[in-house]
């Protein structure tokens, strides 16, 4: 069955629930000061519900790319602000090319790089990583583990059904992207 087979020494299973947790947990913890940020509510995913995916992805690939380094909290936070910053700016030039638009804009931000990335995001991405390895990825696994296999492959299916039709739904209605706060809508000809 796909769930057990085995991928970075972790089975499917587990890779896709902690992916959702830490896409649920990413929007919350950016819908909480992008809020703050606009003085009213503000939902930072781009589908109705509480999932942020590039935070799963970025989690789970800084997770596996630098368990390793696990314990060495300088090379950590170094590594992991680097890399996130990567995968920022990879799924920033994605987007911008697929979608004409990213979905964060850090123009107003000071040490910015064509508003998709900052200095101060950067840093974050580092104490991110370290918040990560010394405390809450243990927490993501055991709250994945009280949750019974077979309901967790019920969730992670739900999940992930709904979101890609979310997905591709929003990608459809990427027009009215531009009135959301915090989407940065691009020239895609200037690329």
């Amino acid at each position: 069955m796909i769930w057990t087979y085995q991928l970075f020494g972790t089975d499917i299973y587990h890779i896709c629930a902690w992916f959702w947790v830490y896409s649920i947990l990413g929007w919350f913890v950016e819908s909480i000061y992008m809020s703050v940020c606009f003085k009213k509510i503000t939902n930072r995913g781009i589908i109705k519900g509480p999932i942020c995916p590039i935070y799963g992805v970025g989690a789970l690939f800084v997770y596996f790319v630098l368990k390793p380094l696990e314990g060495h909290y300088v090379l950590l936070y170094i590594i992991g602000a680097l890399l996130a910053t990567a995968v920022e700016f990879i799924v920033a030039k994605i987007m911008m090319r697929y979608t004409g638009c990213v979905w964060w804009d850090y123009s107003e931000k000071p040490l910015n790089y064509q508003g998709i990335l900052c200095l101060e995001s950067t840093l974050a991405w580092g104490l991110y990583t370290i918040i990560m390895f010394g405390f809450l990825h243990n927490a993501v696994m055991a709250f994945t583990e009280k949750i019974s296999v077979e309901t967790g492959h019920v969730l992670s299916l739900l999940l992930t059904v709904y979101y890609v039709i979310a997905f591709v739904r929003a990608l459809m209605e990427t027009k009215n992207m531009k009135e959301m706060p915090g989407i940065k809508m691009v020239n895609t000809n200037e690329e």
